[in-house]
């Protein structure tokens, strides 16, 4: 049996206003489906529209055309069950680990109870039980990287965002990364759709490839699929057609 939509993008368009009163076209007639329980990655050279897209999808920008439905219901907004993680680590150096996961359910009015719990049983999950209390120079940047899911993880939700989670890691820290989205989609059923520059690295932990160009989608299939498309190769490497 196939695997329920849960996102659905269709023929979404969008553009940025250019200085000189003019648009600048980000996407056109993208197209794409993240099922529950999928990892999908997203690949495409810098300008194709990946961060665009996934901001979308999280709801912190509207699509000048097409739709995108989270649920059946159109994302209108942040919406509750999706969470992104944004490249850079985006921690308060001034609050420790505990801090920096509690402070987006804070955001939502909940009971301090509740907050604390979530939060403890997110920094468990993401391996660094016994780091509440450090700050974010004390960790190294896949540790940082792993509060920064932690405080995604701590909103409980069904589809998690990650723009470029590998940025600036090293080897080993990547092969730790990899292994902690690995883990959460299959312990957790977290369904997840992220972006990262290492094209080998998105092939190894994804169940789907999509590849965006120029703001259009040129490929959407299983990994070795689109590995084998000399079209996508070609436009990943930003080479003449």
């Amino acid at each position: 049996m196939d695997q329920a939509a849960l996102l659905e993008v269709r023929d979404v368009r969008q553009t940025f206003p250019r200085p000189d009163g003019g648009e600048l076209l980000v996407l056109e007639g993208v197209d794409l489906t993240i099922r529950e329980g999928e990892i999908v990655g997203l690949l495409g050279r810098s300008g194709s529209g990946k961060s665009t897209l996934l901001r979308l999808i999280a709801g912190l920008a509207r699509p000048a055309g097409g739709s995108v439905n989270y649920l059946g219901n159109a994302v209108a907004g942040p919406a509750p069950g999706i969470a992104m993680v944004f490249q850079g680590f985006a921690l308060f150096p001034w609050l420790d680990v505990l801090e920096n996961v509690q402070i987006g359910l804070e955001a939502l009015g909940l009971p301090e109870a509740e907050i604390r719990r979530r939060s403890l049983a997110a920094i468990d999950m993401i391996g660094l039980d016994g780091f509440e209390s450090a700050y974010p120079r004390e960790l190294s940047g896949g540790m940082r990287q792993r509060v920064s899911v932690a405080r995604a993880l701590a909103m409980e939700p069904e589809l998690l965002l990650l723009d470029e989670p590998m940025a600036g890691m090293n080897v080993e820290e990547k092969e730790d990364m990899c292994r902690f989205i690995l883990d959460v989609n299959d312990e957790f059923g977290t369904t997840i759709a992220l972006i990262e520059h290492d094209m080998g690295v998105v092939m190894d932990i994804s169940d789907r490839v999509a590849v965006l160009d120029y703001g259009r989608k040129i490929a959407d299939g299983a990994p070795d699929a689109v590995r084998a498309d000399p079209g996508v190769i070609a436009a990943y490497l930003g080479e003449e057609r």
